[in-house]
């Protein structure tokens, strides 16, 4: 059922500052925000002199970048009928179906987030070259079509390794290349676990939403799947994730080999509350907590791993 029409006949309310906030969902954030912090740890590690102004401007378009695609996403979830109050979501995750605003306002909040990053991408451009924008213009046209169109992205069994691909290996690429001034195709392997790591949050997603996907003609790869063959690849892919950064980091970085104790002893607790969760959808909200916790952890102990192999720490 289309949500295309003023549901309640009534005056649609003011689309307001803690709705953007909301609809961007801050809580996401760290899928970009790590992939640039370890681009700058790669960077300090591989022997560069790190830009703070380049450094916060790239923080600030992948953050962009990022709401964009959640307010898209949200968008057009809300007007094919996808979302609904009967879901077992947040309120404040799901701002236009409890709150009566026009959805075309946050269709054009999500087209402004994202002429804000290209504005901002023209200092990038000043300062790195062209190849950025290259990159830019790449995950711009996959933010739109994850979304949007008669066949999105997200409907299809490709929704994890685009959203992996994209956020946590062409972010990384990008920034390292306007950071070093180098494009290197190892910047894409260092970034596998950032792949993995984001893959998953939609992975989690979608294998909790298997019964309102089914509904909603959704053939994700959880679909696919069925919840117990989603589940079994979904304990591989995180084994893969620790085993991915364990050997990045001795065969590439191997003085931060010291760090990765640490590491597996503080995700652990995490890990083991996401391997015990059923992945169904009345434990959605923990799962969705729990992916992105662990990503914050074990992105940061990464990036820590990283750059504790370079003996000059640039500030």
């Amino acid at each position: 059922m289309s949500h295309t029409q003023n549901q309640t006949e009534q005056p649609y309310g003011r689309f307001t500052a803690k709705m953007a906030i909301d609809i961007a969902a801050p809580h996401t954030w760290p899928a970009s925000i790590l992939p640039v912090a370890i681009a700058v740890c790669l960077a300090v590690a591989t022997g560069y002199v790190v830009s703070a102004s380049l450094t916060i401007v790239l923080l600030a378009i992948c953050i962009l970048m990022q709401s964009s695609v959640n307010t898209f996403n949200d968008y057009y979830d809300y007007v094919k009928g996808t979302d609904s109050s009967e879901d077992d979501v947040d309120p404040t995750d799901a701002v236009l179906v409890y709150n009566n605003v026009n959805p075309k306002s946050a269709l054009a909040f999500a087209v402004a987030l994202l002429v804000c990053a290209f504005v901002l991408g023209g200092y990038v451009i000043y300062r790195a070259g062209l190849i950025p924008l290259a990159i830019g213009v790449i995950g711009a046209v996959f933010v739109v079509i994850y979304s949007a169109g008669k066949t999105p992205i997200s409907y299809l069994p490709l929704g994890e390794g685009v959203s992996g691909i994209v956020m946590g290996g062409l972010i990384p690429l990008a920034c390292y290349q306007v950071l070093t001034g180098v494009l290197s195709p190892l910047a894409m392997l260092w970034a596998l676990p950032e792949i993995l790591g984001i893959g998953l949050i939609m992975f989690t997603n979608n294998t909790c939403d298997i019964e309102k996907d089914i509904d909603a003609q959704r053939r994700t790869l959880s679909v696919l799947l069925g919840r117990t063959k989603a589940r079994t690849l979904y304990h591989a892919i995180l084994a893969l994730w620790i085993l991915a950064m364990i050997a990045i980091v001795g065969v590439f970085f191997t003085s931060g080999l010291i760090v990765i104790p640490f590491m597996l002893l503080s995700a652990y607790p995490l890990l083991k509350a996401m391997r015990n969760n059923p992945l169904a959808p009345q434990s959605r909200q923990a799962a969705m907590a729990q992916i992105c916790s662990v990503n914050i952890a074990l992105g940061a102990w990464y990036a820590a791993a990283i750059l504790a192999s370079s003996s000059i720490v640039v500030w």
